[in-house]
């Protein structure tokens, strides 16, 4: 018997776009014009040769030609741009060869984002915030400890004052209720309660 891919079903995607339905593989995502080129037919075999040409000679190239355009938009994380890329109906293989091709030139750099993200972001984000924010987006831990370490200058108690004022904060005339509401809103911000705590006396004084 011939090694391939058995072709469960084939389905309309979008116009002109299929969905290829492969029994013991990924999905694949074709034109009209390549199911006919490929020979791609539902209910039989295609072959792994075959299927070796589809995923290198169409889905890859046109998968590191989506990951171009997604990072001329914005700069993202490796973790986003797998996202996208997954979202869009490419195989892993293809999103590997797209990631492998991006690092290569250094499109994609994960300490890079993290390092601009600190540059713009530590003047109104505390630490704890940004490296949330940054594993949200598939950071390492470690690699965020470092780059906060190296770029992050901000003072996070000149930090808390600036919310303070920004929130018009007057500590000689605010009420206990609108204390209580600014302290949660600071830490919320992610600041330590004993800082918080000392930004709002020194504010008082």
């Amino acid at each position: 018997m011939e090694n391939g891919f058995f072709v469960k079903e084939i389905k309309t995607k979008t116009k002109g776009k299929y969905e290829v339905s492969l029994e013991g593989g990924e999905p694949l995502i074709l034109y009209g014009k390549e199911l006919n080129h490929y020979n791609v037919k539902e209910g039989q075999i295609l072959p792994e040769q075959v299927h070796e040409q589809i995923i290198s000679e169409v889905l890859s190239k046109r998968a590191i030609k989506r990951a171009m355009h997604l990072m001329e938009k914005m700069d993202r994380t490796e973790h986003d741009l797998r996202d996208k890329l997954r979202k869009n109906g490419y195989p892993t293989c293809c999103i590997d060869a797209a990631v492998a091709y991006l690092e290569s030139y250094h499109y994609l750099d994960d300490r890079r984002y993290a390092e601009n993200y600190i540059r713009y972001r530590q003047e109104k984000e505390s630490k704890r915030i940004m490296k949330q924010k940054l594993m949200q987006k598939g950071v390492d831990s470690r690699l965020i400890d470092e780059c906060l370490e190296e770029y992050c200058e901000s003072d996070e108690l000149e930090l808390v004052l600036y919310w303070l004022r920004k929130r018009k904060y007057d500590p000689k005339t605010a009420d206990l209720k609108e204390k209580q509401r600014t302290y949660a809103f600071l830490m919320r911000k992610g600041f330590s309660s004993s800082l918080v705590a000392t930004a709002m006396r020194v504010d008082a004084e």
